[in-house]
C-alpha cells in the first residue's frame, strides 16, 4: 500500500505522532521518494534531457527588493518553452526564482513554499529571513546527487526583513551554490546563464537608495542585456506579447507587476535601445 497505508485506511504512526516543523523531514520519514534529490536516476550525465530554466535577477531598493526573470526555457539548442514563469512568492514577505534544470527547480520551489508554510502552521510564528535562507540551503544539498548528474538547480532568495531596524536596508538578497553554500549579497544578484551579462549591466547602474520603479526598470534593463549575448535567455516578446515576471517583496508583503506594468517598462526599454544601440 502506498505511504504505508493498511486495509483499514489508518494513518501511519508517522502521520499521527508529535512531528517536526519541519516538512522536508517529515517527508523524509513520511515517503522519502517523493523528495526531488531522492528519485533513483540513470548512470551518466542527463542535463540535456530536461529543459532548463536561465536568467534571474534581484536588487535591493529603499523599503525593499525587486527580483526577476526572463520566460525562456531551452533544452539543448532549442528553445523548450517561451513563457516559463521562474519566479515566485516563497511566503508572504520572500521571493525565490530557480536557474537550473526546470522541473527539478518548480518542484524544489513548491517544497519550499510548503516548507515555510508548514514551520509557520507548526510553530505559530513566521522563520526570520536568515532561517527560510538556511532551510532553502539544505534542500538544495539534499539534491546535490542529482546536480552531479547533470540535473542542478541553484536558486536565488530575497525578501523583506521584518527584523531590519533599517526599512531602507530591510531588502535582502541570498545566493547559493550546488552543494548548498549560502551568501548573503549586497545591492544585487543574478543567476543563471545570463547573469555574467546581467550583473555586468548593473554593475554600471546599480546605486544605493532606488526607489522600487526604478529598480524594476534597472532589472528588466538587465534581462535585456543577458538576452543581447546570451542565447538561454529571452528578451521582451513585443510580437507575443511575453515579458519577464517581476515581482517585489516589502513591507506590505509580495507584488507581482501586473502585464500591463511589465509591459510597459519592457516597451519602454526596448524603445530606448533604439536610440541607443550599444545601451
Amino acid at each position: 500500500m502506498p505511504l504505508g497505508f493498511d486495509p483499514s485506511g489508518r494513518l501511519p504512526d508517522v502521520f499521527t505522532s508529535v512531528g517536526t516543523s519541519s516538512f522536508t523531514d517529515f517527508l523524509t520519514a513520511a515517503a522519502p521518494s517523493l523528495l526531488p534529490g531522492r528519485r533513483p536516476l540513470p548512470p551518466g550525465l542527463d542535463a540535456d534531457v530536461a529543459p532548463h530554466a536561465t536568467t534571474i535577477v534581484a536588487i535591493t531598493y529603499a523599503g525593499g527588493v525587486v527580483m526577476a526573470g526572463d520566460r525562456r526555457a531551452t533544452m539543448g539548442n532549442l528553445i523548450a518553452s517561451r513563457d516559463i514563469e521562474k519566479v515566485h512568492p516563497a511566503d508572504a514577505y520572500s521571493l525565490v526564482g530557480i536557474a537550473g534544470t526546470a522541473g527539478v527547480g518548480i518542484e524544489l520551489m513548491r517544497l519550499f513554499q510548503v516548507e515555510l508554510e508548514h514551520y509557520e502552521k507548526i510553530e505559530g510564528t513566521m522563520l526570520s529571513l536568515d532561517g527560510k535562507a538556511n532551510r532553502l540551503a539544505t534542500m538544495i544539498r539534499n539534491n546535490l546527487g542529482a546536480a552531479m548528474q547533470g540535473l542542478a538547480v541553484i536558486p536565488l532568495f530575497a525578501g523583506f526583513d521584518l527584523a531590519a531596524t533599517d526599512p531602507a536596508r530591510a531588502g535582502r538578497i541570498f545566493s547559493f551554490d550546488v552543494a548548498g553554500g549560502c551568501y548573503e549579497e549586497t545591492g544585487y544578484d543574478g543567476i543563471g546563464s545570463g547573469s555574467l551579462f546581467a550583473k555586468a549591466a548593473l554593475k554600471k547602474r546599480f546605486r544605493p537608495g532606488l526607489t522600487a520603479d526604478e529598480a524594476a526598470r534597472l532589472a528588466v534593463e538587465a534581462l535585456y542585456d543577458a538576452a543581447d549575448d546570451d542565447t538561454a535567455t529571452g528578451g521582451p516578446d513585443l510580437i507575443r506579447k511575453i515579458y519577464p515576471v517581476v515581482m517585489t517583496a516589502s513591507a506590505d508583503g509580495t507584488n507581482r507587476l501586473t502585464e500591463s506594468e511589465t509591459a510597459a517598462i519592457a516597451e519602454a526599454v526596448v524603445a530606448a535601445r533604439h536610440e541607443t544601440i550599444g545601451g
